[in-house]
Parts: structure tokens; sequence; C-alpha cells
């Protein structure tokens, strides 16, 4: 039963979970009360940790189908559970139902996705069914999102909208009309409200929530106890640390949902319009919107309140909500395959790659251009959380739980310190039993032990070193919106680069152009705005491909797109609304030259007047654009110059994709070689074609046509050459890195040569370095996929040198340190087709091309994040830099995404540099790498503490003494928490370092560390406490003891004689607890010293002058209370008068400690990494990170690097199992 009644959803998804159903059982329920009366709600609490536990308990296996409650577990390495309750969508309350077939396929779980035609659905299905059986459908909700049961593939499944398995043509046909109102009200009863709602947690219920958290149900233990054993005023300081830490808890959570809240709530609800069947148009709230609606988009445009695919006109739209790219983006209607000439096929529609057709939600519509009569229409295909929006605001929501080594190896460590604890909890109950202590003050006694060891005050200390570090990022302008990804940047050791606008500048210059004649290049010409080139193609091209539109007046666009409009200096009219009315078609947007002879503009006054000089106008309207898609590579437009007969098309994009769609006898022989010289140099190279349309096509046509038909058979016209110009501190900054040993990997949509030519120029290639370009094609006519490798020329070769040497193959360096094996003398670089085809079909050669690819080249944005989670699949902690235009998914997969852009998609990065430059990288890692360092120092001294104070308290439970409640008080305010939150002050290092730091607390040097720390400490305090016994002047303390001259004890006894009775019954006041006192006082701070580190990773902590200021205050209080005694604080501390010579002697005591500890840590940081080392070499250890072990395998690798001019073949071998095992033969 167990097999068969579990289950997957969101199959293949990153949110893929398996599930299991539940009925509840009164009997398990009944003994689950019982059990939660007798332990106190004990039980119940853990029942609430712990969701899977609560189900178990209280419900008994079910089948999915008919249960009531589901429990769902990840599927990802986290392997979280969460459950939830099955409930029920009546429908029998609403007579409204009118395509009753529809009705029957979702009551009984089929239409899980929208049915297409409901009136034209089989109206037999009706009596297949039960009449009892239409009322209700189960559901349940998890992370926004609703799961119905779904009959046909007996499992749940979401409520998908147009998005999924709806054709191109069934959009047109079936969904283009609208909705009647009784369709519209039964959708709606489906998919419920749209809106993304963010709710804001009250209060009390987030109080509750953080109340509940297994660390205050520990200290409210701890304080019940203490109050019990009358410790008051320490109860008391953690009651209060404990509030100050949960309201500050409290305020940081509810802003961040007051933030998000805001952010989505600021355009949740607004009015629009939608069209019904019967044509009439209805103003609706945007919250009732259903996919399947037609919306109208106003003239004056709107922020989007969902996801819809235009069907009429043109928008002009904001995506920098979604993409962080601020320039505005043209969005044209669906093409519409049943009126295209040559028909695409029943192509589905998808969002993402109609994207060019899709309007976003949350994106703004800044204008409309439509058709006189025809209003400017788009199908709602996803509503809610289902949204683009919607998904992104889950994904901040319900962010998935960091894996970090430093926090799996802080819960081991305190598990070690709950191991100790209960040692000391045995010897204390054995100890007290002996001694025939009373059981109640057994009780209390064991139970301390455990409040003892396992530090309260851990928590508040772990993050304070990470809350300074945001502090000192803020300061330098980087914002943080994940903290707790500040340690992980600490372990960078490879970082990706965006190259436009992050390595580069932002805007390209035009350099010139180079066009064709005669399928020949004519010479490179700088100057594009003269007479002679006014009215050839060349410019036309120029002036027309492009999507440029006016905003308030002001030309704006992809400022590519921009810099080659501004080079020929034309003028760009768009139709105003009065115009398009008084015509019968669309008005298109018309481009023209400035008066002939004059190359500047002409004013603006003389503009009308020359629309009636007929001849000697020369204007082009552009009729139909096809916009850049970074799939095709490519845009194209139809325009028509004024009075021409025929139409032409004009297309502009990447060089070799251009060419390929030209004449072969237009292309220039020498095309790649000129392309070539270009590229390596630097510049980035667009390509332009054109050629004449038949007459026969008309406007309307034309509007409908696919733009295939029209990117085929083009003359090739020649290129624009546009310079990228690096951004002055690059260089700098990647030379920085490469010192600090961290890679550096550029991802960039752009041509291939010029990525490597801007690497090569910025240091990311080394002159003397090699470059191997991996050319993949997939498999073709039968033939397998293969892989070309070619050796691209180093600028210093000559050009003409086709042919390489073999002594051009690349050497490899065998190096001492495993971390220097990254630095080889070779680097792989690829596109992003490329890389497609090797992950599909070389799986066996992603890790060897992610251990030295540098340069890839036309990345698709998901791309870049299949590329991010490669590296991260060979052990790299992977950092990614960009800005946030295309780089959203890759900046939230890393490690340590920083965005560049202080846009609302920054909201996708954990981080955001406010000036756009990659300094914030080395900057970031450095705070990183001291908030690691913080984390760890804080750590091993809160370990420290605990088993310095666990240990007195044993020595002294073994005389039935304790410490006394002030004694506890001091050591845990005055000492811990004052020594805690300023150690974690250390600033960061001033430069990066080549060492990196530990990623976990479980290592050899650390846990040496700590071992030798608690041994010095252990050692020295049992010294104090059996010398002190032995001492002449020795006896078991009462009152009147007179260890000290008799004056003084005169004075003393007279002190404490009123407390006589009290002192009794605890037994605080004596010899050995004065002595364990002052040694484990003094032993606080020193460790505090021994484990504050500076070099290499933070800066030296004299130069922490809290900390220093601090430190000196503690140990002149403690020493001058220990030698110079004041009655007042001896009485307040219950310590006892001791001859001064004892003094003088646990004074000698503690510096010896000091010298001990300082000595012993000084030299395991010195020598603990050759020690450690060595024993490594010894045992001959494979090391740890896969990257490491890889490159130690390739440099003995007779076959790697590949030769040049080879090719390796994937061959498939199909095993019993069906599967494919892939080699490669070379």
């Amino acid at each position: 039963m167990d097999k068969e009644e579990r289950k997957t959803i969101n199959q293949g998804q990153e949110d893929e979970m398996e599930i299991y159903g539940y009925n509840l059982s009164r009997w398990k329920i009944a003994i689950v009360s019982l059990g939660v009366i007798c332990t106190g709600g004990f039980l119940l609490l853990l029942l609430y940790w712990m969701p899977e536990w609560r189900v178990k308990a209280t419900c008994i296996r079910a089948a999915v189908k008919d249960c009531e409650v589901v429990l769902l577990r990840t599927t990802d390495e986290f392997r979280m559970w969460f459950c939830a309750k099955i409930r029920l969508l009546s429908l029998e309350t609403h007579p409204f139902l009118s395509p009753k077939s529809t009705a029957n396929k979702v009551s009984n779980g089929h239409a899980v996705r929208l049915i297409e035609n409901p009136a034209e659905e089989n109206r037999h299905e009706l009596s297949k069914y039960p009449q009892t059986q239409l009322q209700q459908i189960r559901y349940f909700t998890h992370h926004s999102v609703k799961y119905f049961w779904n009959d046909t593939i007996h499992n749940f499944d979401f409520l998908k909208g147009l998005d999924e398995g709806v054709s191109c043509t069934s959009i047109y046909e079936k969904h283009s009309a609208g909705l009647t109102k009784g369709m519209h009200a039964y959708r709606k009863l489906l998919y419920g409200v749209n809106e993304i709602t963010v709710k804001v947690p009250s209060v009390f219920k987030l109080l509750i929530k953080e109340v509940l958290n297994p660390f205050y149900i520990f200290q409210l233990f701890s304080v019940i106890l203490w109050c019990t054993d009358e410790y008051y005023y320490y109860a008391l300081a953690i009651v209060i640390m404990s509030i100050v830490s949960i309201v500050s808890s409290l305020y940081s959570i509810r802003k961040q949902y007051v933030m998000l809240h805001d952010m989505v709530a600021a355009h949740s609800t607004v009015r629009v319009s939608v069209c019904r069947v019967n044509e009439e148009i209805e103003e609706i709230f945007s919250t009732d919107l259903v996919p399947g609606d037609v919306m109208v988009i106003p003239l004056n445009g709107t922020i989007m309140p969902c996801d819809a695919v235009l069907i009429n006109g043109t928008c002009i739209v904001n995506e920098s909500m979604l993409t962080g790219e601020s320039v505005p983006v043209t969005k044209t209607n669906l093409p519409n395959p049943s009126v295209d000439i040559k028909g695409m096929g029943d192509e589905l529609y998808n969002p993402e790659s109609h994207k060019r057709h899709t309007l976003f939600c949350g994106t703004t519509v800044i204008q409309t251009r439509f058709y006189t009569g025809e209003l400017v229409k788009a199908v709602v295909v996803r509503t809610g959380f289902s949204t683009s929006k919607g998904q992104l605001v889950r994904s901040i929501l319900y962010p998935k739980p960091t894996d970090f080594k430093l926090y799996r190896d802080a819960y081991l460590f305190l598990l070690c310190l709950v191991a100790v604890a209960g040692i000391g909890f045995v010897y204390t109950i054995i100890n007290s039993i002996l001694n025939k202590v009373e059981v109640g003050v057994i009780i209390i006694e064991s139970l301390d032990i455990i409040t003892i060891t396992v530090p309260p005050a851990l928590p508040a200390a772990m993050t304070a070193g990470i809350v300074y570090a945001q502090r000192r990022l803020k300061k330098i302008g980087i914002f943080c919106i994940s903290p707790q990804r500040i340690n992980i940047c600490g372990q960078l050791n490879l970082v990706c680069f965006d190259k436009t606008g992050t390595l580069t500048e932002d805007g390209l210059d035009l350099w010139g152009i180079q066009r064709v004649e005669n399928a020949q290049f004519l010479l490179p010409e700088e100057n594009v705005c003269n007479e002679m080139l006014v009215k050839s193609q060349f410019v036309a091209c120029m002036a027309t491909c492009h999507s440029l539109t006016k905003i308030g007046g002001v030309l704006s666009g992809d400022p590519l797109d921009l810099k080659m409009f501004e080079a020929i200096g034309w003028i760009l009219e768009e139709a105003t609304e009065e115009e398009t009315a008084l015509h019968n078609r669309i008005m298109p947007t018309v481009v023209r030259p400035p008066k002939q002879l004059l190359p500047e503009c002409i004013p603006a006054g003389n503009q009308e007047m020359e629309l009636f000089e007929l001849p000697a106008i020369y204007e082009i309207g552009i009729v139909r654009q096809f916009p850049f898609s970074s799939a095709l590579q490519r845009m194209s437009v139809v325009a028509r110059v004024l009075g021409d007969k025929k139409m032409d098309a004009y297309m502009k994009g990447a060089p070799e994709v251009i060419a390929s769609l030209c004449k072969p006898e237009t292309v220039p022989v020498d095309f790649e070689k000129v392309l070539e010289d270009f590229t390596k140099q630097g510049f980035r190279v667009i390509a332009l074609a054109h050629r004449k349309l038949e007459s026969k096509l008309t406007w309307h046509k034309v509007q409908n046509i696919s733009r295939d038909t029209i990117e085929n058979n083009m003359d090739f016209m020649g290129l624009i050459i546009m310079q990228n110009k690096l951004k002055q501190e690059t260089p700098a900054v990647l030379e920085d890195l490469h010192k600090a040993n961290i890679r550096t990997v550029m991802v960039t949509g752009d041509n291939m040569l010029t990525a490597v030519s801007v690497a090569r120029d910025c240091g990311m290639i080394l002159p003397q370095d090699k470059v191997i370009i991996a050319e993949a094609l997939p498999p073709k006519d039968g033939k397998l996929a293969k892989i070309n490798w070619h050796y691209a020329d180093s600028l210093t070769q000559c050009s003409n040198s086709s042919a390489i040497n073999s002594e051009a193959i690349p050497i490899k360096l065998v190096h001492d340190s495993l971390e220097d094996l990254q630095v080889t003398r070779y680097h792989f670089a690829m596109n992003g087709k490329s890389f497609s085809v090797i992950l599909e079909h070389f799986q066996d050669l992603v890790p060897k091309l992610m251990l030295h690819g540098t340069v890839f080249a036309r990345m698709a944005p998901d791309q870049k994040t299949q590329l991010v989670e490669a590296l991260q699949n060979v052990d790299y902690f992977v950092g990614m830099c960009g800005d946030g235009a295309n780089d959203c998914g890759a900046l939230k997969r890393a490690h340590g995404g920083i965005s560049l852009s202080e846009l609302e998609a920054s909201v996708a990065s954990p981080f955001t540099s406010k000036t756009p430059s990659i300094s914030c990288v080395p900057n970031l890692i450095r705070e990183g790498r001291a908030a690691l360092i913080t984390s760890f120092c804080v750590f091993k001294f809160m370990a420290l503490y605990s088993i310095i104070q666990y240990f007195s308290v044993t020595l002294l439970y073994s005389i039935l003494s304790n410490l006394g409640d002030f004694q506890f008080l001091f050591i845990d305010l005055a000492i811990i928490l004052v020594v805690v939150f300023t150690m974690s002050l250390n600033p960061a290092w001033k430069e990066l370092v080549a060492q990196r730091p530990p990623s976990g607390l479980i290592s050899g040097a650390l846990l040496f560390s700590v071992l030798s720390q608690i041994i010095i400490c252990i050692g020295f305090q049992s010294l104090g406490f059996f010398w002190v016994k032995q001492q002449p002047w020795y006896e078991v303390w009462h009152p009147h003891s007179d260890a000290c001259n008799t004056t003084r004890s005169l004075y003393w006894n007279s002190s404490h004689l009123d407390n006589e009775t009290e002192l009794d019954e605890h037994n605080i006041q004596n010899y050995e607890n004065t002595t364990v006192f002052f040694i484990s006082s003094f032993q606080y701070l020193i460790v505090a010293i021994a484990f504050s580190k500076g070099k290499p990773f933070r800066q030296p902590c004299y130069k922490n002058y809290f900390f220093v200021v601090s430190v000196i205050i503690l140990y002149v209080f403690i020493l001058f209370i220990m030698l110079y005694p004041v009655a007042s604080v001896d009485q307040v501390l219950e310590i006892v008068c001791v001859p001064y010579q004892w003094r003088v002697t646990m004074l000698i005591i503690v510096l010896v400690n000091a010298f001990v500890s300082i000595m012993v840590e000084a030299s395991v940081n010195r020598w603990g990494k050759c020690c450690l080392s060595w024993a490594l070499c010894c045992r001959k250890k494979m090391p740890k990170a896969k990257y490491m072990y890889l490159a130690q395998e390739l440099l003995v690798d007779p076959e790697w690097p590949p030769k040049p001019q080879t090719t390796t073949e994937a061959k498939a071998l199909v095993k019993e199992n069906g599967s494919c095992q892939i080699i490669t033969i070379t």
C-alpha cells in the first residue's frame, strides 16, 4: 500500500514533491491528547515543530484520492515536510453554470487545464457520472498554489491557465471572443480572486510563531528552572535579552512583509475593460479577471494586473519590474497561423517562447498602437500567483533553505554540547545521591547543568557578526536582502560576470560601417550621415530596423538602436490618435532624413511645410515590426518608401544568423575572415540584409504574415561595427580576484569572438593562454552529436597561419598546492547552442569543461542558470554579477548573486550594488570572509564559554557547592555578552588574499584549536581547585573562618553574619568557589583574545577599539577585586577572603594560562595547516571538492585537453534498463 500510495506532484519541476494521503483517527487523537496532558504540553510543541510526526501521530494512511489530510515532502536535498488539509469546493449553489459538461469534467477532476471550447464539449459525458458526484471538487493549498484532484491522471495537479497546451490558432479561434458572464463566474469560482496577496501577519501571530521557536522554548525552560533555584537576577537578564531579541526579530520580519506587501499591493486592484461574447464591453475590477477573459488595454497605458497575450495592436512596455531592464520593449500581437500565407503549423503558445507577444503582470504598458476602430486586446492567460510576478513573489515568500556547511556543523556542535551536558547530568545525579542530597535539589541541579552547557545567548551571538557585516556592506553601497548569504560569500571561489554593462560600458559607440556591393566588402566608412548614402538601402535599414518609439516626445528604446539611429541623423514621427482615427488602416511610424543638403535636422516649424513638397519628400513608413528575439538573434521590419508600389523587408542581427538567411551569392567570400578580424579586436558587429517583397502583399496581409516568410532569401548589405569599451575598473578588479585564486568566467549574450577578445583585454585570459573553442553539433540525419575542437589564434600570432603546429598545444603545469590546479594555461569557449548540446549529449564532458570553461557566449537567460548549476555540481561556490537585465535566474541560483541594477528586479538578487561597478565583488567577498571568520571565532568562544562554566560548576558540585547568582550574572552579562558583541566588530582585511577560510566548523585545525583550549582551561581550573586545598591555611569555609589577618576577618565576619542561614543553604561562599570564579573569569577573556583572529581575513583585533577597551576594563576590574578586595563587591559576588599570597598565586596561574593558551593558538594557526597537509599526504586523502579531484585526474590524462582540429562524437550504448550511456571518442 505504501509504495502504491506515494504520488509525485510537479514532476520534473523545481518544487517537485511526494504526496501521501491520511485520514484523521479518533483513537490516535485521544492517545496524543493524553500524551500532551502528561508531558505538560511538550508533546504538542514537538508535533508543532515536526509536521511529519504530527500527521503520523494523529492519522492513519489512506488513498490519496479519498484522504482528508495530505503529507508533502520535497524531493530536493533538504527533504522538507509539509502538511495540508483537503478542502471541498462546492458547485451546487451556483445556478449560472451554463456549460454543464465543463462543470462535470472539473468536478470529477478532469479540467485541470482550461477547456478550450466549453460550448462544444461532448454532451454525453453527463450520463457517465451519478448526479451526486458532480457537486464537489477536492483541493488543497500549498505555498499559495491550489492543487485540484484530477481523475484522468489520478493525482493532484495545479490549475493551469492558457499558458500550457493551448495552440496559437485556438487562442484566436476559441478565446478571442471573450467569455459569457456565466462562464466567467464559473471560472472565477475555480481560479479564485486575481491578486497576489502578501498578508502581513498580525504582531500576535508573528509573536506566537517566534516564541514557539525551539530555542526560545529552551530559554523558557531555563528561566523557570532558575526561578525555582532562586537565580532571579540571571533569569531576569535572560528574559530581558530574549524580549529584546524577539522584538528586534519581529520588527525586521514584519518590516520585510510590509515592504513586500507594499511592492505588490501598489497596483493590485485597478478597473479594467473586458470584452464579452456578444461584443459588449464590461468594466470590472482586475481582481475579477480569469484566464480566457479578453482585456482591453487602455490608450494611455496601465500596469498589467495579469499575464495576457496580445491579439490586437501593439504595446510599448517597461518590464523593469521583472527583468531589471528599463529600456521600453515593443510587444506585437501573436502571429495568427490560420491567416498566415505560409502557415506555421499548429504551434503551442508558451509565455516564454512568445514573450514578445505577452504582457506580463506587474509590467507597465506605456502606450499602445492600434487599427482604427479596433481596440488593443489581450487574452488573459494566467492570474494571481501563477503569473510571472506571482512566481517571483512566491520565491521571496517561500525561499529555498540555504544549505551551508557552517550551519549544519553548528547543529552537530550543539548536539555534542548536549551529549556533554548529558554526562554532567548523570554525574550530578550520582554525586548528589551518594552525598544524600534532597530529591528536589538533585532535580534542579542536574537540569541546571544542561542550561549551563547549551548557552542561551548562542543564536544572538552568531547573528551579531552577520548584522555588523550587513551594516558595513550598506556603508559601501551594497544592499542585502538575505543576510545569511553573507557568510556563504566568504567561500566564493568562482565568479561569473555578464559582459555588457558589467565588464564593459553600457552604451555602444558606432565605430563605422562596412558595406557590401556586388558580393564584395567596400572599405570601412566612419560617417554614415552624408548625401551619398542617404537614399541607400543600407541607411534605410538603419533608419527602420529598430524598436524605437517616442515617449513624451523623446526617442527611447534599446541603447544600440538609439546609437544607430542617431548616427544617421534621421527624424522619427509617430501617428497621433487623431491621425489614426482618420484613416481606415493602421498609421505607420514614419522616418525621414533631414532636408537633403543639410546633415543636421530641420527646425520643427518647417516640418509641416515640407509635407506638401511631394516631389522632394523621401519618407519611409514602418508597416510591420518583428521585434528582436534573443532566441532568434535578429529582428526585422516591413517598410515602404513613400510612392513605391513594392514593400521592403529589412533585417538586422547577429552576423552568422543574418548571413545564413541571405542568398549565398550576395554574401562576400571573405565574410568570415572580415567578421573574425573585427570580433577579435573586441568590436560588436551587427549585419544588415534587405529584400523587395512581392507587389501582391497588401497592408492587411503583412499584418498577419509570419516572420519566417519574410526572413529568408535576403540580400546581404554589410556590417555595422560598434565599439563596446571596457569599464575603467574592470582589469584591476579581475586581477585582484585572480591573485586571490578566484576563477572568473564570462557569460554573455554577445558574439563568441567578441567575448573572447574582451576576456583577453580585461585579463580574464592571459596573452600566453590558449583558447579552445568547443563547437557542438546536435544529432542530424542519423548522425550522432559531435564536438569540433578549434584553437582560437591569440592576437600575437599571425592571422594568416591557419595551421596550428603541435608546439602550440597547451602544457599542463604541475602545482604543489591543490588550490593552484585551476590555474592552467588553456580555456574553453563555447556558445549557448553548443552548451545545450553538450549538456544533453556529452554529460561526461560537462565537469571537465566546467573546470576550464571561461567564455560562454550567446547564452539565453535559462542557459545562464544552467551554467551556474553545472559549476555548482563540481563543488564550486559560485558568485554571479550581472546588470539584472536577463540574469535574474542566475543571480538567484548562485551562492552569491550581485545585481548592478537598482530597479525592482534586484528583489530577485540577494545583493544589490548602488554603484554599477564590479568593484563591489571583491568588497563583498572580503566582507563575507570577515563575517565567516567572525562566526567561527564567536562559535569557538561560545563553545569554550559553556565548557569552562560547565567544568566550573561540575567541580563545585563535587563539594556540593555552586557559583552564586551574581557570579553567574557577572560572567554571563559583564564578560560574555560584552565580549561577544565587541569581538564581532573587526572590519574586513584591506585586500583579498589567496588563502580561503574553512567552510565548516568540523575541520582539523578548528577542532584542534577548540580541544587544545578546552584541555588548557580544564587543566588550570583543576590546578587552582585542588591546589587551594593543599594550602596550610585551608579549612572547610564557615562564616567565622579566618584565612586572612584578624582585623580584616572581624570586618568580613560582621558583614556576612546576617546572611549566615542563606549561605549555609547553598554553600556558595568557600575558598574553592572564590578560586574557581577568579581563574574562570580570566579564562573567558584569555580565550576571547586567543580566538580573535585578524589577518588575513579581518583587521587585527587591536584595531577593534570597542573590543580592546572592553577587555582592558574587564581585566582591570577583575584584577582589582582579586588583589585589592572591596567589601561591597565581595558581598554581592559572594567571594570569601583568601590570603594575599594565594591571590598572587592565582595571578601567576592566570598569567601562565594566558601564555600557554595564546602560544598554543598561535602555533595551531601557523603549524596546523602544515601538519594537516603532511597528515593528508601520508594518508593520500583525495580532495573533498569535485573540481580539485577532477583537476588531479586531468593532469595525468593524455587525451586532455583535446588536440586541435579534432572531433569528439557521442556514442549511445543501450543498457538493460534502456537508458543511454555516453562514451566520447576522439
